[in-house]
């Protein structure tokens, strides 16, 4: 099975953390932390801080370390690295995702996750709590 090594900000702010829904493909309208592919020769953090400035227009500051996540798809392995992130500069304009809202402890459930991004929900919600 193909890996597709991927990346995700989970962009905080406080007690809040930043998700976007999907605008395309088999899981349109599903809930994902931002980031996308990593490319030849760049690092996971260098990824991260393109992937965000091309899809949301921002400058974000990739933080620590989260967790690897390992998730078969049934097309596909994906492999995601997910990083605490801040915003430096920037609105969070959507440029490819149909929705994004803010989310606390008590509401991150109440959304759609993507089934990889679901696997570090916990450890969001007792960082932000």
């Amino acid at each position: 099975m193909k890996t597709i090594k991927v990346v995700a900000a989970v962009i905080r702010d406080t007690d809040r953390i930043f998700a976007t829904q999907r605008g395309y493909g088999d899981y349109k309208g599903w809930w994902e932390f931002p980031g996308g592919k990593i490319e030849a020769g760049e690092t996971p953090q260098e990824a991260l801080e393109r992937e965000i400035r091309e899809e949301l227009d921002t400058i974000i500051e990739v933080g620590n370390f989260i967790q690897t996540v390992e998730y078969d798809y049934p097309q596909f392995h994906l492999s995601m690295d997910c990083f605490w992130s801040t915003v430096k500069d920037g609105n969070l304009v959507l440029k490819e995702h149909e929705a994004a809202k803010w989310l606390t402890a008590e509401d991150i459930k109440s959304v759609k996750w993507l089934p990889a991004d679901l696997l570090i929900l916990d450890a969001v919600t007792s960082e932000i709590r």
